[in-house]
């Protein structure tokens, strides 16, 4: 009977080590994550501006597909921080919508390059020893524009010098971890970026054309992570 309460103690000490043991996240943590990622534009203007005049028309971009890094570190069991990364998007741009006598506008414009670095606080509510592991976030996002450039039948028509100013704005996600091994996840989530851009190029028969762009896409990812 005196062996009882040093039994007690081992029995417990080895179920809190077997529980500590299958916990499928928690403090201390890092999460890398892989995957195909689609940034889906939901563009809105206010008109394609010329001299202070509104000339109508739209400008329109659209959707990319491309390589997706995620590095999250678990602050506490249900608390982590995320960056989204990847490799450069690049957006086809074009013109639609603008009147008669100004149909000329209409058509290809050219193209963009950016980068979305996006920085997020997530909260997974489920209990740490869940395989299935849902989550919230919400951060800040910067995005980078460049390579801003013509297409050939947009300079035939006498555009040039696109540029589109890079943007801050918030972001929002809902996402899931589900954990096929102690280490290995699948991964899949949707985001909206707030993502608002100034963009200007020259128009030889008018001169320089002003468009401010809400892009504001959604943004979806599927792929695989590890837990280290």
């Amino acid at each position: 009977m005196k062996n009882m309460p040093v039994m007690g103690t081992v029995l417990a000490m080895a179920m809190a080590a077997t529980f500590s043991a299958h916990a499928a996240i928690e403090k201390g943590d890092i999460l890398i994550r892989a995957g195909a990622v689609m940034v889906a534009p939901n563009e809105s203007t206010d008109g394609i501006q010329a001299g202070g005049s509104n000339l109508g028309g739209d400008l329109s971009v659209d959707n990319n597909t491309q390589l997706g890094l995620n590095f999250a570190y678990m602050m506490t069991d249900h608390v982590g921080i995320e960056l989204l990364a990847a490799t450069p998007f690049s957006h086809d741009v074009s013109v639609k919508g603008s009147p008669a006598g100004l149909d000329s506008l209409n058509g290809s414009l050219g193209s963009v390059k950016h980068l979305p670095p996006t920085l997020s606080l997530l909260y997974y509510p489920l209990a740490n020893e869940s395989k299935f592991q849902p989550y919230v976030g919400v951060g800040v996002n910067y995005t980078f524009f460049f390579d801003d450039s013509v297409s050939s039948s947009a300079s035939s028509k006498g555009f040039s010098n696109l540029s589109l100013d890079d943007s801050w704005g918030w972001a929002g996600q809902v996402g899931m971890d589900y954990f096929i091994t102690d280490n290995i996840t699948l991964n899949a989530q949707v985001r909206y970026i707030d993502i608002n851009t100034d963009a200007s190029v020259d128009f030889a028969p008018v001169g320089k054309l002003d468009v401010d762009v809400d892009i504001d896409p959604w943004v979806y990812m599927i792929g695989v992570g590890y837990k280290f």
